[in-house]
């Protein structure tokens, strides 16, 4: 069965708000092998959702759409349900004490407006939504099916897990399933390609997806079957295939992150860490501080931004910043020496870069970032060019530091 996924909304169209509804369902419903083949975004009109609903239904068997349930003018989607599937509104009088129970127990009275909500389109199939007042509806038809969900991420999320899920499973639609996302640091996606695809042969069923991002590129393999165990093996054996060609480069799978990665070593080893940083701000800080528990092995940070501060704070020699200049790889050892020496930790790392707009130069162009790590063992310093945007840079190279670190720790050339 094709699937499609439908977010109704003016405010997805502008920009105002980013859609993460149909990332929450794709991911739920791929859970249970209902891979979607489309994802589709229309505007508040009743006409505007009626045109996406029929398109919609027509190229997919289960359409799951999301918005525009509320009780304002705006909220026009039953009244496009109604339309396209010749249904007409009928009062379901047990939601409607159940709305006005609702706001009885907040001490408020209920708006009239309110009672919109309890207007369902005919013969259909009710979600209870035990969050508000905005029910998921569905159409159930012999070939098909359509579901409407509120709007609202939590309401949405909570109708998706409790009653969405165990009525398509009670149906039992989709098929075995199995999906792994490996992790990769230090490699550009091109790179992976080229180690990965010549030897590469993928079964029926079996896919594989380069997913490239600040932190690295993703590799998500999917595997289709009529049997679960069949899934679980063609998955595996494409999983072990790519450990075999670029083991080094891999850091984690599925939900694992470079600094949860980073955590977990260093706990294991019994070892700190600190960090100096320029250009990033105390952004690598604050990756370290994302995991629950950090503060058992990450020992603080100092933001050494202007020169004096990398001269007073981290012991940066006056003529290494005024023969090589702060950004170099002079300075980038002389900080992470520093930052260990001042915090007595096991490993310190440095970043000091031009992030840009401005301040870049022939020799070192914006983007250019140098990269410490000083442990008990040695001290050495990476040059990276990290592109021309900001952020991306500022990112960019706080994943290349923890990878750095990675790599440190488990002596991986």
């Amino acid at each position: 069965m094709d699937v499609e996924i439908l977010t109704i909304g003016d405010e997805l169209l502008l920009g105002q708000t980013i859609d993460t509804n149909s990332a929450y369902i794709a991911q739920k419903i791929s859970e249970i092998g209902l891979l979607p083949k489309y994802k589709s975004s229309v505007g508040d009109t009743v006409e505007d959702i009626e045109t996406a609903i029929k398109l919609a239904t027509k190229r997919a068997g289960l359409v799951i759409a999301t918005g525009g349930l509320g009780p304002t003018d705006d909220d026009n989607t039953k009244k496009a349900i109604v339309k396209v599937f010749k249904r007409r509104f009928v009062l379901d009088d047990k939601l409607l004490e159940d709305i006005r129970d609702r706001y009885k127990k907040r001490g408020i009275e209920m708006p009239a407006i309110n009672e919109n909500q309890a207007l369902l389109p005919s013969d259909s199939h009710v979600f209870k939504n035990k969050l508000g007042s905005a029910v998921g509806i569905g159409i159930i038809e012999p070939h098909s099916i359509f579901i409407a969900l509120p709007g609202v991420p939590t309401e949405m999320k909570h109708l998706i897990d409790e009653e969405i899920i165990p009525y398509l499973l009670s149906k039992k639609l989709g098929r075995p399933v199995r999906i792994v996302t490996i992790k990769t640091s230090g490699i550009f996606e091109s790179q992976v390609a080229e180690l990965i695809a010549p030897d590469l042969k993928l079964e029926t069923g079996v896919k594989l997806a380069y997913l490239p991002g600040f932190s690295g590129v993703d590799l998500r393999v999917v595997a289709v079957s009529d049997d679960q165990i069949d899934a679980d093996e063609k998955t595996q054996e494409v999983v072990n295939y790519i450990h075999g060609k670029i083991a080094k480069y891999i850091y984690g799978q599925d939900t694992d992150t470079l600094p949860s990665v980073i955590g977990q070593l260093l706990k294991k080893n019994k070892q700190t860490l600190a960090v100096a940083e320029s250009c990033t701000g105390g952004q690598l800080g604050e990756f370290i501080t994302t995991v629950s528990g950090s503060s058992e092995y990450f020992l603080g940070g100092i933001i050494a931004y202007a020169n004096e501060v990398k001269s007073s704070q981290l012991g940066v020699s006056d003529e290494t910043l005024e023969k090589y200049g702060a950004v170099s790889e002079q300075c980038a050892i002389e900080m992470a020496n520093g930052c260990r020496n001042r915090l007595n930790c096991d490993y310190a790392l440095s970043i000091t870069g031009i992030a840009g707009p401005d301040g870049g130069t022939l020799e070192k162009p914006v983007g250019t970032t140098y990269i410490g790590l000083s442990s008990k063992r040695h001290s050495f310093a990476r040059q990276f060019n990290l592109g021309a945007e900001r952020e991306m840079v500022r990112s960019r190279a706080c994943f290349n530091a923890l990878d750095m670190l990675r790599r440190e720790i488990l002596n991986i050339k």
